[in-house]
Protein backbone atom coordinates (compact mmCIF):
# COMPACT_ATOMS: atom_id res chain seq x y z
CA UNK A 1 0.00 0.00 0.00
CA UNK A 2 1.18 3.47 -0.52
CA UNK A 3 0.37 6.84 -0.03
CA UNK A 4 0.60 9.68 -2.34
CA UNK A 5 -0.45 13.38 -1.40
CA UNK A 6 -3.26 13.61 -2.83
CA UNK A 7 -6.26 13.03 -0.18
CA UNK A 8 -8.40 10.29 -1.20
CA UNK A 9 -6.94 8.18 -4.27
CA UNK A 10 -3.51 6.29 -3.29
CA UNK A 11 -1.78 7.21 -7.04
CA UNK A 12 1.59 5.83 -7.55
CA UNK A 13 4.54 6.92 -9.36
CA UNK A 14 4.95 4.79 -13.22
CA UNK A 15 7.09 2.08 -13.07
CA UNK A 16 5.41 1.06 -16.04
CA UNK A 17 7.17 3.67 -17.12
CA UNK A 18 10.40 3.68 -15.73
CA UNK A 19 10.10 0.14 -13.95
CA UNK A 20 13.90 0.34 -13.41
CA UNK A 21 15.25 3.03 -15.00
CA UNK A 22 17.66 4.75 -12.79
CA UNK A 23 16.80 7.98 -11.23
CA UNK A 24 19.10 10.63 -12.77
CA UNK A 25 22.18 10.93 -10.46
CA UNK A 26 21.57 13.42 -7.38
CA UNK A 27 23.58 14.96 -4.98
CA UNK A 28 23.95 12.40 -2.64
CA UNK A 29 26.40 13.39 0.46
CA UNK A 30 29.54 11.76 0.33
CA UNK A 31 29.30 8.39 2.33
CA UNK A 32 31.70 7.32 4.69
CA UNK A 33 34.43 4.22 4.14
CA UNK A 34 32.61 0.94 4.90
CA UNK A 35 33.38 0.41 8.81
CA UNK A 36 34.90 -3.05 8.09
CA UNK A 37 38.12 -5.21 10.22
CA UNK A 38 40.54 -7.67 8.53
CA UNK A 39 37.88 -10.33 9.71
CA UNK A 40 35.02 -9.29 7.82
CA UNK A 41 33.86 -11.65 4.86
CA UNK A 42 34.65 -10.30 1.37
CA UNK A 43 30.76 -9.91 0.79
CA UNK A 44 30.03 -7.17 3.07
CA UNK A 45 32.26 -4.75 1.72
CA UNK A 46 30.87 -6.11 -1.73
CA UNK A 47 27.19 -5.57 -0.16
CA UNK A 48 28.69 -2.08 1.18
CA UNK A 49 29.23 -1.11 -2.47
CA UNK A 50 26.19 -1.95 -3.36
CA UNK A 51 24.53 0.12 -1.72
CA UNK A 52 26.22 2.99 -1.73
CA UNK A 53 26.06 2.79 -5.65
CA UNK A 54 22.34 2.25 -5.48
CA UNK A 55 21.99 5.14 -3.29
CA UNK A 56 23.69 7.27 -5.90
CA UNK A 57 22.10 6.08 -8.85
CA UNK A 58 18.70 6.35 -7.41
CA UNK A 59 19.14 9.69 -5.20
CA UNK A 60 18.11 7.83 -1.96
CA UNK A 61 19.54 9.67 1.13
CA UNK A 62 19.87 7.70 3.75
CA UNK A 63 20.13 3.91 4.00
CA UNK A 64 19.79 1.31 7.21
CA UNK A 65 21.46 -1.98 6.81
CA UNK A 66 20.94 -5.24 8.99
CA UNK A 67 22.52 -8.37 7.82
CA UNK A 68 23.10 -11.31 10.27
CA UNK A 69 25.71 -13.93 8.41
CA UNK A 70 27.75 -16.80 9.88
CA UNK A 71 26.83 -16.17 12.72
CA UNK A 72 27.36 -12.40 13.13
CA UNK A 73 25.85 -9.12 13.09
CA UNK A 74 26.22 -6.43 10.73
CA UNK A 75 24.31 -3.05 11.21
CA UNK A 76 24.86 0.12 10.19
CA UNK A 77 23.78 3.14 8.93
CA UNK A 78 24.67 4.66 5.50
CA UNK A 79 24.24 8.56 4.37
CA UNK A 80 22.23 10.75 5.67
CA UNK A 81 18.36 10.94 7.75
CA UNK A 82 17.22 14.17 5.85
CA UNK A 83 19.20 16.46 2.54
CA UNK A 84 18.00 19.41 4.71
CA UNK A 85 19.71 18.90 8.39
CA UNK A 86 22.41 16.02 6.83
CA UNK A 87 22.35 13.96 10.15
CA UNK A 88 24.05 10.78 9.69
CA UNK A 89 21.60 7.55 9.54
CA UNK A 90 22.70 5.33 12.32
CA UNK A 91 21.78 1.65 13.04
CA UNK A 92 18.92 3.14 15.65
CA UNK A 93 18.03 5.48 13.23
CA UNK A 94 14.02 5.33 12.42
CA UNK A 95 12.12 4.44 9.66
CA UNK A 96 8.52 3.27 8.36
CA UNK A 97 8.71 -0.01 7.60
CA UNK A 98 5.18 -0.48 6.10
CA UNK A 99 3.65 -3.92 5.68
CA UNK A 100 6.96 -5.93 7.48
CA UNK A 101 4.22 -4.67 10.64
CA UNK A 102 2.17 -7.60 9.09
CA UNK A 103 4.48 -10.01 10.35
CA UNK A 104 4.13 -8.21 13.68
CA UNK A 105 0.75 -8.92 13.50
CA UNK A 106 0.49 -12.16 12.61
CA UNK A 107 3.36 -12.55 15.52
CA UNK A 108 0.84 -11.89 17.94
CA UNK A 109 -1.95 -13.32 16.65
CA UNK A 110 -0.07 -16.51 17.11
CA UNK A 111 0.66 -15.76 20.92
CA UNK A 112 -2.86 -15.66 21.56
CA UNK A 113 -3.55 -18.82 19.12
CA UNK A 114 -0.81 -20.67 21.74
CA UNK A 115 -2.48 -19.50 24.53
CA UNK A 116 -5.94 -20.66 23.58
CA UNK A 117 -7.70 -17.67 22.82
CA UNK A 118 -7.70 -17.08 19.04
CA UNK A 119 -7.72 -20.33 16.63
CA UNK A 120 -6.05 -19.91 13.22
CA UNK A 121 -9.03 -21.96 11.54
CA UNK A 122 -11.87 -20.64 13.34
CA UNK A 123 -14.19 -18.44 11.59
CA UNK A 124 -13.69 -14.32 12.15
CA UNK A 125 -17.20 -14.45 13.29
CA UNK A 126 -16.17 -16.24 16.23
CA UNK A 127 -14.18 -12.65 17.35
CA UNK A 128 -16.13 -10.51 15.27
CA UNK A 129 -19.92 -11.77 15.65
CA UNK A 130 -21.22 -8.99 13.61
CA UNK A 131 -18.38 -8.85 10.93
CA UNK A 132 -20.30 -8.59 7.38
CA UNK A 133 -18.53 -8.42 3.86
CA UNK A 134 -20.22 -7.41 0.20
CA UNK A 135 -20.99 -11.00 0.06
CA UNK A 136 -22.76 -12.82 3.12
CA UNK A 137 -21.57 -16.20 2.91
CA UNK A 138 -17.99 -15.02 2.33
CA UNK A 139 -18.37 -13.31 5.82
CA UNK A 140 -19.51 -15.92 7.34
CA UNK A 141 -17.26 -18.76 6.75
CA UNK A 142 -13.72 -16.51 5.69
CA UNK A 143 -11.02 -17.81 9.08
CA UNK A 144 -8.21 -15.78 10.86
CA UNK A 145 -5.69 -18.40 8.41
CA UNK A 146 -7.22 -16.96 5.27
CA UNK A 147 -7.02 -13.38 6.57
CA UNK A 148 -3.27 -13.77 7.30
CA UNK A 149 -2.47 -15.96 4.45
CA UNK A 150 -3.84 -13.77 1.88
CA UNK A 151 -6.92 -15.97 0.18
CA UNK A 152 -9.90 -14.20 1.64
CA UNK A 153 -10.64 -13.22 -1.98
CA UNK A 154 -11.88 -9.78 -1.53
CA UNK A 155 -10.23 -6.53 -3.17
CA UNK A 156 -7.26 -5.92 -0.56
CA UNK A 157 -6.79 -2.39 -1.45
CA UNK A 158 -9.28 -0.76 0.97
CA UNK A 159 -7.65 2.45 2.51
CA UNK A 160 -10.54 4.27 4.32
CA UNK A 161 -9.39 6.85 6.68
CA UNK A 162 -11.55 6.36 10.19
CA UNK A 163 -9.73 9.51 12.01
CA UNK A 164 -7.03 9.11 14.38
CA UNK A 165 -9.42 7.50 17.64
CA UNK A 166 -9.22 4.21 19.58
CA UNK A 167 -12.61 2.88 17.53
CA UNK A 168 -10.18 3.58 14.19
CA UNK A 169 -10.17 -0.01 13.33
CA UNK A 170 -13.66 -0.87 14.61
CA UNK A 171 -14.88 1.90 12.24
CA UNK A 172 -12.97 0.30 9.32
CA UNK A 173 -13.86 -3.17 9.85
CA UNK A 174 -17.51 -2.45 9.71
CA UNK A 175 -17.16 0.04 6.29
CA UNK A 176 -15.71 -3.62 4.52
CA UNK A 177 -19.67 -3.97 2.86
CA UNK A 178 -18.28 -1.38 0.34
CA UNK A 179 -15.40 -3.76 -0.76
CA UNK A 180 -15.79 -6.17 -3.59
CA UNK A 181 -15.02 -10.12 -3.90
CA UNK A 182 -13.23 -10.54 -6.22
CA UNK A 183 -12.52 -14.41 -6.47
CA UNK A 184 -13.68 -17.36 -4.13
CA UNK A 185 -12.74 -16.96 -0.85
CA UNK A 186 -9.76 -19.83 -0.32
CA UNK A 187 -8.66 -20.46 -3.93
CA UNK A 188 -6.40 -17.17 -5.16
CA UNK A 189 -3.83 -15.60 -3.65
CA UNK A 190 -4.31 -11.53 -4.20
CA UNK A 191 -2.40 -8.92 -1.60
CA UNK A 192 -4.59 -8.38 0.98
CA UNK A 193 -4.12 -5.51 3.03
CA UNK A 194 -7.82 -5.18 4.33
CA UNK A 195 -7.60 -8.38 5.57
CA UNK A 196 -5.13 -7.81 8.31
CA UNK A 197 -7.02 -4.87 9.33
CA UNK A 198 -9.36 -7.63 10.12
CA UNK A 199 -6.41 -9.54 12.11
CA UNK A 200 -5.98 -6.57 14.17
CA UNK A 201 -9.54 -5.97 15.01
CA UNK A 202 -9.55 -9.27 16.36
CA UNK A 203 -6.37 -8.51 18.34
CA UNK A 204 -8.23 -5.52 19.64
CA UNK A 205 -11.43 -7.67 20.83
CA UNK A 206 -9.80 -10.89 22.15
CA UNK A 207 -7.27 -8.31 23.94
CA UNK A 208 -9.45 -5.78 25.32
CA UNK A 209 -7.28 -2.80 23.77
CA UNK A 210 -6.04 -1.35 21.01
CA UNK A 211 -4.51 -2.43 18.51
CA UNK A 212 -1.12 -0.74 18.97
CA UNK A 213 -0.89 -1.66 22.66
CA UNK A 214 -1.94 -5.11 22.25
CA UNK A 215 1.19 -5.12 19.91
CA UNK A 216 3.26 -3.41 22.42
CA UNK A 217 2.66 -5.93 24.81
CA UNK A 218 2.87 -8.91 23.45
CA UNK A 219 5.46 -8.13 20.83
CA UNK A 220 7.75 -5.10 20.23
CA UNK A 221 8.00 -4.69 24.63
CA UNK A 222 9.30 -8.52 25.19
CA UNK A 223 11.48 -8.85 22.45
CA UNK A 224 13.33 -5.08 23.47
CA UNK A 225 12.71 -3.32 20.24
CA UNK A 226 13.31 0.04 21.51
CA UNK A 227 13.48 1.87 18.40
CA UNK A 228 9.90 0.28 17.33
CA UNK A 229 6.91 2.58 17.51
CA UNK A 230 3.43 3.42 16.10
CA UNK A 231 3.27 6.71 16.65
CA UNK A 232 5.27 9.74 15.76
CA UNK A 233 4.58 11.25 18.91
CA UNK A 234 6.24 8.46 20.63
CA UNK A 235 9.66 9.20 18.25
CA UNK A 236 10.70 11.91 20.65
CA UNK A 237 14.68 11.27 20.99
CA UNK A 238 15.20 8.81 18.06
CA UNK A 239 16.80 9.44 15.19
CA UNK A 240 14.11 9.85 12.43
CA UNK A 241 14.73 9.14 8.98
CA UNK A 242 12.52 12.02 7.11
CA UNK A 243 10.93 10.60 3.54
CA UNK A 244 11.96 12.17 0.56
CA UNK A 245 10.19 12.96 -2.84
CA UNK A 246 12.22 12.83 -6.25
CA UNK A 247 11.84 16.46 -8.04
CA UNK A 248 14.36 16.89 -10.91
CA UNK A 249 16.13 13.81 -9.99
CA UNK A 250 17.10 15.29 -6.62
CA UNK A 251 15.79 13.84 -3.02
CA UNK A 252 13.78 16.53 -1.15
CA UNK A 253 12.17 16.20 2.23
CA UNK A 254 8.63 15.97 1.62
CA UNK A 255 6.32 16.15 5.55
CA UNK A 256 3.04 15.98 3.63
CA UNK A 257 4.40 11.84 3.17
CA UNK A 258 4.57 11.06 6.76
CA UNK A 259 1.14 10.92 7.91
CA UNK A 260 -0.97 7.71 7.86
CA UNK A 261 -4.17 6.51 8.80
CA UNK A 262 -4.70 4.88 12.06
CA UNK A 263 -6.79 2.00 10.15
CA UNK A 264 -4.27 1.02 8.37
CA UNK A 265 -1.63 0.63 11.18
CA UNK A 266 -2.23 -3.11 11.64
CA UNK A 267 -1.32 -3.59 7.89
CA UNK A 268 1.52 -1.25 7.55
CA UNK A 269 2.31 1.36 10.52
CA UNK A 270 5.31 0.30 12.48
CA UNK A 271 8.29 2.73 12.73
CA UNK A 272 11.36 0.44 13.36
CA UNK A 273 15.01 0.65 12.74
CA UNK A 274 17.51 -1.65 11.37
CA UNK A 275 19.30 -2.39 14.72
CA UNK A 276 14.99 -3.68 16.10
CA UNK A 277 14.47 -5.32 12.74
CA UNK A 278 17.72 -7.68 12.95
CA UNK A 279 16.68 -8.77 16.28
CA UNK A 280 13.18 -9.45 15.09
CA UNK A 281 14.74 -11.47 12.23
CA UNK A 282 16.85 -13.50 14.68
CA UNK A 283 13.65 -13.99 16.76
CA UNK A 284 12.15 -16.05 13.79
CA UNK A 285 15.49 -17.46 13.08
CA UNK A 286 15.11 -18.81 16.11
CA UNK A 287 18.12 -18.08 17.75
CA UNK A 288 18.74 -18.67 21.58
CA UNK A 289 19.02 -15.67 23.73
CA UNK A 290 15.79 -14.22 23.18
CA UNK A 291 12.72 -13.88 25.10
CA UNK A 292 9.92 -16.79 24.35
CA UNK A 293 7.23 -15.57 22.49
CA UNK A 294 5.93 -18.67 20.82
CA UNK A 295 7.08 -22.52 20.58
CA UNK A 296 9.66 -23.51 18.00
CA UNK A 297 6.41 -25.50 16.55
CA UNK A 298 4.23 -22.23 16.32
CA UNK A 299 7.37 -20.20 14.67
CA UNK A 300 7.75 -22.22 12.36
CA UNK A 301 4.25 -22.83 11.40
CA UNK A 302 3.95 -18.90 10.36
CA UNK A 303 6.63 -20.15 8.23
CA UNK A 304 5.22 -22.92 6.40
CA UNK A 305 1.58 -24.17 4.77
CA UNK A 306 1.23 -21.78 2.12
CA UNK A 307 -2.15 -20.61 0.77
CA UNK A 308 -2.42 -20.54 -2.80
CA UNK A 309 0.70 -19.56 -4.30
CA UNK A 310 1.89 -17.05 -7.57
CA UNK A 311 3.72 -13.91 -7.87
CA UNK A 312 4.62 -10.57 -5.73
CA UNK A 313 8.18 -9.21 -7.39
CA UNK A 314 9.06 -12.66 -7.12
CA UNK A 315 7.21 -16.32 -7.59
CA UNK A 316 5.42 -17.50 -4.60
CA UNK A 317 4.49 -20.93 -3.34
CA UNK A 318 1.96 -19.08 -1.22
CA UNK A 319 1.92 -17.19 2.13
CA UNK A 320 1.90 -18.78 5.61
CA UNK A 321 1.20 -16.82 8.79
CA UNK A 322 1.70 -13.30 6.80
CA UNK A 323 5.00 -14.62 6.13
CA UNK A 324 5.70 -14.80 1.99
CA UNK A 325 6.75 -18.24 1.19
CA UNK A 326 9.83 -18.40 -1.92
CA UNK A 327 10.78 -21.01 -3.71
CA UNK A 328 14.48 -21.29 -4.92
CA UNK A 329 16.54 -23.81 -7.56
CA UNK A 330 18.38 -24.94 -4.87
CA UNK A 331 15.69 -25.76 -2.76
CA UNK A 332 15.76 -23.84 0.42
CA UNK A 333 12.56 -21.42 1.25
CA UNK A 334 12.74 -18.14 0.89
CA UNK A 335 10.88 -15.97 4.04
CA UNK A 336 10.41 -12.85 3.13
CA UNK A 337 8.47 -9.49 3.29
CA UNK A 338 9.01 -5.69 3.15
CA UNK A 339 6.36 -2.26 3.07
CA UNK A 340 6.26 0.47 1.19
CA UNK A 341 4.88 3.62 2.37
CA UNK A 342 5.48 7.30 0.32
CA UNK A 343 8.82 8.10 1.25
CA UNK A 344 9.67 5.18 2.72
CA UNK A 345 10.27 1.50 1.24
CA UNK A 346 12.17 -1.44 2.80
CA UNK A 347 12.71 -5.21 2.39
CA UNK A 348 13.09 -8.19 4.57
CA UNK A 349 14.02 -11.36 4.34
CA UNK A 350 15.44 -14.42 5.61
CA UNK A 351 16.58 -17.92 4.88
CA UNK A 352 16.29 -19.76 7.58
CA UNK A 353 18.10 -23.26 6.15
CA UNK A 354 20.92 -21.19 5.73
CA UNK A 355 20.74 -18.70 9.18
CA UNK A 356 21.11 -15.54 6.51
CA UNK A 357 18.76 -12.55 7.35
CA UNK A 358 18.88 -9.10 5.89
CA UNK A 359 17.16 -6.70 6.19
CA UNK A 360 17.22 -3.15 4.39
CA UNK A 361 15.48 0.30 5.10
CA UNK A 362 15.22 3.45 2.77
CA UNK A 363 13.89 7.23 3.22
CA UNK A 364 13.33 8.33 -0.80
CA UNK A 365 10.65 7.39 -3.30
CA UNK A 366 13.24 5.86 -5.61
CA UNK A 367 13.99 3.62 -2.35
CA UNK A 368 12.00 0.64 -4.18
CA UNK A 369 14.51 0.32 -7.16
CA UNK A 370 17.51 -0.21 -4.81
CA UNK A 371 15.17 -2.73 -2.32
CA UNK A 372 14.36 -4.95 -5.86
CA UNK A 373 17.83 -5.21 -6.32
CA UNK A 374 18.48 -6.29 -3.42
CA UNK A 375 15.06 -8.48 -2.46
CA UNK A 376 13.49 -9.38 -5.97
CA UNK A 377 16.61 -10.39 -7.87
CA UNK A 378 18.77 -13.00 -6.26
CA UNK A 379 22.39 -11.58 -5.80
CA UNK A 380 22.09 -11.01 -2.28
CA UNK A 381 21.32 -14.64 -2.06
CA UNK A 382 23.64 -15.77 -4.18
CA UNK A 383 26.08 -13.93 -2.56
CA UNK A 384 25.11 -15.06 1.29
CA UNK A 385 22.63 -17.45 1.07
CA UNK A 386 23.92 -19.70 -1.87
CA UNK A 387 20.51 -19.80 -3.62
CA UNK A 388 18.64 -18.35 -6.34
CA UNK A 389 15.63 -17.62 -8.24
CA UNK A 390 13.76 -20.31 -9.94
CA UNK A 391 15.34 -20.04 -13.41
CA UNK A 392 13.03 -18.02 -15.75
CA UNK A 393 14.29 -18.24 -19.24
CA UNK A 394 12.61 -15.83 -21.71
CA UNK A 395 10.71 -17.48 -24.98
CA UNK A 396 8.65 -15.69 -27.40
CA UNK A 397 5.44 -16.66 -28.23
CA UNK A 398 3.61 -17.14 -31.22
CA UNK A 399 1.00 -14.38 -32.49
CA UNK A 400 -2.49 -16.95 -31.84
CA UNK A 401 -1.41 -17.41 -28.15
CA UNK A 402 -0.69 -14.00 -27.40
CA UNK A 403 -3.98 -12.83 -28.77
CA UNK A 404 -5.50 -14.10 -26.04
CA UNK A 405 -4.06 -12.47 -23.23
CA UNK A 406 -4.51 -9.12 -25.53
CA UNK A 407 -6.64 -6.59 -23.91
CA UNK A 408 -7.55 -4.13 -21.05
CA UNK A 409 -6.65 -5.08 -17.41
CA UNK A 410 -8.90 -3.13 -14.60
CA UNK A 411 -7.58 -3.35 -10.82
CA UNK A 412 -9.33 -0.92 -8.39
CA UNK A 413 -8.70 0.62 -4.53
CA UNK A 414 -10.63 2.25 -2.07
CA UNK A 415 -9.33 5.69 -1.31
CA UNK A 416 -8.88 7.96 1.90
CA UNK A 417 -12.64 9.03 1.10
CA UNK A 418 -14.15 5.82 1.30
CA UNK A 419 -14.26 6.21 -2.60
CA UNK A 420 -13.06 3.75 -5.29
CA UNK A 421 -11.48 4.49 -8.65
CA UNK A 422 -10.22 2.36 -11.00
CA UNK A 423 -6.74 1.81 -12.67
CA UNK A 424 -6.61 0.52 -16.24
CA UNK A 425 -3.32 -0.75 -18.99
CA UNK A 426 -3.55 -1.95 -21.78
CA UNK A 427 -2.17 -5.21 -22.55
CA UNK A 428 -0.93 -5.51 -26.58
CA UNK A 429 1.47 -8.33 -28.33
CA UNK A 430 4.40 -7.61 -29.83
CA UNK A 431 7.10 -9.46 -31.44
CA UNK A 432 6.38 -12.28 -29.29
CA UNK A 433 5.86 -10.36 -26.60
CA UNK A 434 2.63 -8.38 -24.85
CA UNK A 435 3.60 -4.72 -24.29
CA UNK A 436 1.90 -2.55 -21.16
CA UNK A 437 0.49 0.72 -22.62
CA UNK A 438 -0.27 3.68 -20.32
CA UNK A 439 -2.14 6.44 -21.88
CA UNK A 440 -1.05 5.27 -25.07
CA UNK A 441 2.81 4.71 -24.35
CA UNK A 442 4.51 1.67 -23.91
CA UNK A 443 5.74 1.70 -20.00
CA UNK A 444 6.47 -2.30 -19.63
CA UNK A 445 6.88 -5.43 -21.76
CA UNK A 446 5.99 -8.95 -20.37
CA UNK A 447 8.09 -11.47 -21.96
CA UNK A 448 7.04 -15.17 -20.94
CA UNK A 449 9.14 -17.74 -19.41
CA UNK A 450 6.19 -20.43 -18.79
CA UNK A 451 2.99 -21.11 -19.21
CA UNK A 452 1.39 -17.72 -17.72
CA UNK A 453 4.35 -16.49 -15.92
CA UNK A 454 5.87 -13.59 -17.32
CA UNK A 455 9.32 -11.02 -16.46
CA UNK A 456 8.38 -7.70 -16.37
CA UNK A 457 11.10 -5.55 -18.71
CA UNK A 458 11.00 -1.51 -19.17
CA UNK A 459 10.37 -0.68 -22.41
CA UNK A 460 14.00 -0.65 -23.85
CA UNK A 461 14.09 -4.31 -22.79
CA UNK A 462 15.93 -4.19 -19.22
CA UNK A 463 14.83 -6.58 -16.39
CA UNK A 464 12.49 -4.83 -13.34
CA UNK A 465 13.55 -7.41 -11.53
CA UNK A 466 9.31 -8.33 -11.08
CA UNK A 467 7.99 -11.50 -12.29
CA UNK A 468 3.88 -11.37 -12.95
CA UNK A 469 1.35 -13.84 -13.45
CA UNK A 470 -2.01 -14.40 -15.26
CA UNK A 471 -5.07 -16.46 -13.39
CA UNK A 472 -7.06 -18.66 -15.78
CA UNK A 473 -10.66 -19.07 -16.07
CA UNK A 474 -11.70 -22.85 -15.85
CA UNK A 475 -11.89 -22.79 -19.69
CA UNK A 476 -8.06 -21.93 -20.04
CA UNK A 477 -8.60 -17.91 -20.90
CA UNK A 478 -6.65 -15.12 -18.47
CA UNK A 479 -8.77 -13.66 -16.17
CA UNK A 480 -6.59 -12.02 -14.47
CA UNK A 481 -3.17 -10.61 -14.11
CA UNK A 482 -1.13 -10.19 -11.13
CA UNK A 483 1.01 -7.59 -11.12
CA UNK A 484 2.85 -6.47 -7.35
CA UNK A 485 0.30 -9.11 -5.86
CA UNK A 486 -3.02 -7.25 -7.13
CA UNK A 487 -5.62 -8.76 -9.70
CA UNK A 488 -6.56 -6.49 -12.34
CA UNK A 489 -9.63 -7.78 -14.51
CA UNK A 490 -9.27 -8.98 -18.13
CA UNK A 491 -11.61 -7.14 -20.03
CA UNK A 492 -13.17 -7.43 -23.62
CA UNK A 493 -9.90 -7.45 -26.37
CA UNK A 494 -11.60 -4.30 -27.74
CA UNK A 495 -12.47 -2.19 -24.91
CA UNK A 496 -9.36 0.37 -23.74
CA UNK A 497 -8.88 2.40 -21.33
CA UNK A 498 -10.22 5.41 -21.90
CA UNK A 499 -12.85 6.72 -19.04
CA UNK A 500 -10.67 4.97 -16.79
CA UNK A 501 -7.78 6.26 -14.81
CA UNK A 502 -4.77 4.99 -16.16
CA UNK A 503 -2.54 2.56 -13.80
CA UNK A 504 -0.50 4.79 -12.65
CA UNK A 505 1.90 1.57 -11.46
CA UNK A 506 4.87 1.88 -9.60
CA UNK A 507 7.10 -0.80 -8.08
CA UNK A 508 4.56 -3.25 -6.68
CA UNK A 509 3.51 -2.20 -3.38
CA UNK A 510 3.28 -3.89 -0.50
CA UNK A 511 1.79 -1.07 1.76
Amino acid sequence: MHRSDQPTTLSRRTVLRAAAAAVPLAAVPALPAVAGSVREPAAIGRLAEKIEAGMAKYAIPGVGLGLWYRGREYVRGFGVTSVDTQAPVTADTVFRIGSTTKTFTATAIMRLVERGRIHLDAPVRRYLPDFTTSDPSVAARVTVRQLLNHSAGWQGDYFLDTGQGDDALAQYVAGMTQVPQLTPLGKVFSYNNAAIGIAGRILEVVTGKPYESALRELVVDPLGLAHSRYFRSELAGFSIAASHNIVDGKPVVEPAFDAMPRSLHAAGGLISSAHDQLRYARYHLGHSGFPHLLTDRSRRAMQSDPGPGGTLFVELNGVGVSWMLRPTAEGPTVVQHGGDWSGQHSGFLMVPERDFAITLLTNSESGPSLVAELFADDWALREFADVSNLRAVPRELPPHRLAAYQGTYVSQQIGFDGQPSDLGLDLVADDGELVAKVDGEDALRLVFYRNGYALALDPSGQPTHIRVNFVFDANGRPQWLRYGGRLFRHQAADRRTSGLRKANLTHPRLL
